[in-house]
């Protein structure tokens, strides 16, 4: 018997890729969305003030990978700020759980969704822990978006 092998009736343990410099999580993160479409950003009233909020708008655009909700309604995105002068944008993350295998997808998907914005020519993001997400910071439209899908919050 190989030892490399796994001993009958055990599953490997299934690694997800770490995210490194130019690996592109595109395919991945569609393959995880099972060809479930994000729906579009809210309409917005007026139009964005500033870089910040025109970041936090496309932020709209990125997609939790295991539910069909941007991770903006999902409650993920703690905070922006902008340096119109310098180009440059730092996002705020949460993540529902410290162990949450899904996290180099979503920040790579942050990065390339705000650095398709013509002004936009870094992000930084910063993840914080304090306070820990919770179901309650998941927003009303959001909470809509998953009932119709099924889910209860």
């Amino acid at each position: 018997m190989n030892a490399d092998a796994p001993a009958r009736g055990v599953a490997r343990p299934r690694y997800l890729p770490r995210y490194e410099a130019g690996m592109d999580f595109g395919a991945v993160l569609r393959e995880t969305r099972g060809g479930r479409e994000l729906p579009p950003p809210p309409a917005f009233a007026e139009p964005a003030a500033d870089l910040a909020e025109r970041a936090r708008r496309a932020l709209y655009e990125v997609a939790d990978p295991e539910f069909p909700i941007s991770i903006v309604d999902l409650g993920l995105v703690r905070g922006v700020e902008g340096d119109e002068e310098a180009g440059s944008v730092t996002v705020h993350l949460t993540f529902t759980a410290t162990a949450c295998p899904c996290m180099d997808f979503i920040e790579w998907d942050v990065r390339q969704r705000l650095l398709e914005l013509e002004e936009i020519r870094q992000v930084e993001i910063v993840t914080g822990w304090d306070p820990p997400w919770t179901t309650a910071a998941i927003s009303a439209r959001g909470r809509r978006l998953l009932r119709s899908v099924g889910v209860v919050t």
